[in-house]
């Protein structure tokens, strides 16, 4: 979508990338290390002063020490430490459990791994019409998930805060999957790339799977820098596991991409140390773009299931009266010159999304404002 995009001069709400840089002390800090001479390949598992900040946000979010040597490995961003945890820790012919809509490489990376995936559907809230913002999360069926695991199951990958819903996985949901994996001896592998960015943390609250009890020695823990501090192509991720688990991420990861880019991981590490101010300017920005962008999409009459989390939005696009997410995403584009992606690609049943659209709001507010203002011309129904 990106690349149409650009054919048709369009507004880019598709791929999740902001449409701004971070923040300054950061580059002046990548600028710093590559004058002081650290230019050549790092250690593999990351920069001593990176896995000491990593551990140390550890402690300050969840209570818990970690051992930032054994414990920690620097990937080149979220996607790889995925694909190094599958490799490293699931055998061919095993299985993984995904929610869907899902993230697209955790399907490929788990071919690659050569296991078989097994879905839990995540549905939105029934009963809306158009015009609504619901602000209802989607759920899923307790029964689906539990018929998902068998004696196969080697693993089960939790995104939370979820792209694309924007779901925040509650406490009792967390509860469910940890009994399971605990049951049946699988390995959680959780992704909270967008750990940072929730609206409504006193009533869902980011809760990390591998602080229940039960949990910490049979989950795996990634997340990473750009989607925090806006600086997405700097590919700077981690795993934080059990030594034992991050000895078979890091013989996958030392033959990936063995290192990560060494100047990014110290102005990565001044960030996760020094850069709390820019995390709440960040989210507060967010947050307002949030409700800019579901109010407008609302008022042309979308419903809107309000992201409680990620920089996302999912929008029911019925009224307008396409067959498809695909069909709505073209004539988006070409019509109205605007840029967004049809979760269809996301489900394993692809019908599950044909009604949704996601659009994308790390954007500047002139971007959001120009993007709704285009989209006036989609008021009415095609045809």
């Amino acid at each position: 979508m990106t690349q149409l995009a650009a054919k048709h001069r369009a507004v880019n709400l598709s791929q999740g990338f902001p449409d701004f840089d971070g923040p300054d002390f950061m580059i002046e800090a990548a600028h710093d290390a590559m004058r002081s001479g650290h230019n050549q390949y790092a250690r593999s598992v990351g920069v001593p002063e990176l896995n000491r900040a990593i551990a140390d946000f550890w402690r300050r979010e969840t209570g818990e020490g970690i051992d930032p040597d054994t414990e920690v490995t620097v990937t080149s961003g979220c996607t790889e430490a995925v694909i190094a945890t599958l490799l490293g820790l699931v055998n061919p012919g095993e299985e993984v459990i995904l929610f869907e809509p899902y993230y697209d490489s955790y399907r490929a990376c788990i071919s690659i791994a050569g296991a078989e995936p097994r879905f839990v559907t995540l549905r939105p809230p029934t009963g809306a019409a158009a015009g609504d913002i619901v602000s209802e999360p989607f759920t899923f069926d307790p029964d689906q998930l539990r018929a998902a695991f068998s004696s196969r199951t080697a693993a089960i990958i939790v995104n939370t805060p979820h792209n694309p819903t924007g779901k925040v996985f509650t406490r009792e949901e967390l509860e469910l999957i940890a009994e399971l994996c605990i049951e049946h001896n699988a390995v959680a592998i959780t992704d909270e790339v967008y750990e940072r960015l929730i609206y409504e943390p006193d009533r869902l609250p980011h809760i990390r799977l591998a602080t229940l009890p039960g949990m910490a020695e049979r989950t795996v823990t990634l997340s990473s820098l750009g989607k925090t501090f806006s600086f997405t192509g700097w590919k700077i991720g981690w795993a934080i596991a059990p030594a034992a688990l991050s000895a078979s991420v890091r013989a996958a990861h030392q033959y990936l991409t063995f290192a990560t880019a060494t100047p990014l991981q110290h102005a990565a590490a001044m960030a996760l140390n020094r850069g709390e101010d820019y995390v709440r300017s960040l989210v507060n920005d967010y947050k307002r773009r949030r409700s800019m962008l579901a109010t407008g999409l609302a008022e042309l009459g979308f419903i809107v299931y309000m992201p409680h989390g990620s920089y996302f939005i999912l929008a029911d696009h019925s009224a307008f009266g396409e067959k498809s997410d695909v069909d709505f995403c073209m004539r988006l584009i070409t019509e109205a010159g605007v840029a967004a992606i049809p979760p269809s690609v996301f489900y394993d049943n692809r019908d599950n999304g044909k009604k949704l659209v996601r659009l994308a709001f790390c954007k500047r507010d002139e971007t959001i404002r120009e993007a709704l203002q285009r989209m006036e011309k989609l008021k009415k129904p095609h045809g």
